[in-house]
């Protein structure tokens, strides 16, 4: 990333470049990231295509002032962090899912950050940490999104733990960009991908988290409290303008899925 993109990345989420590489740094980002970039699924619906390459995620977020998923948030993140003097790894995490089960390997994608030790800088989740978390205390640590533990694993790995329920397992080895690139086909192509089945975006807010799911939009406070309102279709496109500055000629629709065959 050459110093313009740089520039250009730091005015998209509104902060100054650091004087240093270092925690304070790193937490002033990673928030400013949160409330300024959107988490969203917009391109699997729209039928857009998902690069992941520096140059292609750099003129997404910053260029076209769109959000993304995990490999996009988090690969583009990590650009900004090492062209900003941070020294930064790409991890592979498995989602947990209902009943506690684990996802598949590179289902998630998370940084590590090398500074006075080790931390886990995020983008990429939706609703986790407001800060970056030390990937090397096993103790709780407080947050304004709640209390996160990290628990090592029989397999060498981490759990991330969110108020007692555990969010992934981090794999701690270091890994490239490309090496995500066929689960992210697979999260914005198959069928039974979440990210095919609904359409979100949601970013953090002053007042919590809001959040626009199809049609409905969500206000969640940081004591848990949620306000839902149902939206028109016009309604909605303009929720995408005002709170995401996301502008849409439509709204996005999820395909209806195919149907079985009858014999």
């Amino acid at each position: 990333m050459d110093e313009r993109q740089v520039a250009a990345y730091l005015d998209r989420i509104g902060v100054r470049r650091p004087e240093r590489a270092d925690a304070a740094a790193l937490r002033e980002l990673q928030r400013a990231h949160l409330a300024a970039v959107p988490f969203e699924n917009l391109s699997v619906v729209l039928g857009e295509p998902i690069v992941l390459e520096p140059d292609a995620l750099w003129a997404k977020i910053v260029e076209r002032r769109r959000g993304g998923f995990c490999y996009e948030l988090n690969g583009a993140f990590a650009a900004l962090l090492e062209a900003l003097g941070f020294r930064v790894e790409l991890l592979s995490a498995r989602v947990f899912g209902k009943e506690g089960r684990v996802g598949p390997p590179f289902d998630h994608m998370a940084l590590r950050v090398e500074l006075d030790g080790p931390w886990l800088a995020d983008v990429g989740f939706g609703r986790l940490s407001h800060d970056p978390l030390r990937l090397d205390r096993t103790g709780p640590q407080a947050d304004p999104a709640g209390e996160f533990t990290l628990a090592g694993h029989g397999d060498g790995g981490l759990d991330v733990v969110m108020n007692g329920d555990p969010q992934y397992r981090l794999d701690l080895r270091p890994y490239a960009l490309a090496d995500f690139s066929p689960t992210c086909w697979w999260q914005a192509t198959s069928p039974d991908s979440y990210f095919t089945r609904s359409t979100t975006c949601s970013r953090l807010a002053p007042e919590g988290r809001i959040t626009l799911a199809g049609t409905r939009l969500i206000r969640t406070g940081p004591d848990g409290s949620r306000r839902e309102e149902q939206l028109s279709e016009a309604q909605a496109l303009a929720a995408y303008r005002e709170h995401f500055g996301i502008a849409l000629e439509e709204l996005p629709v999820v395909s209806a899925p195919p149907q079985p065959v009858r014999r």
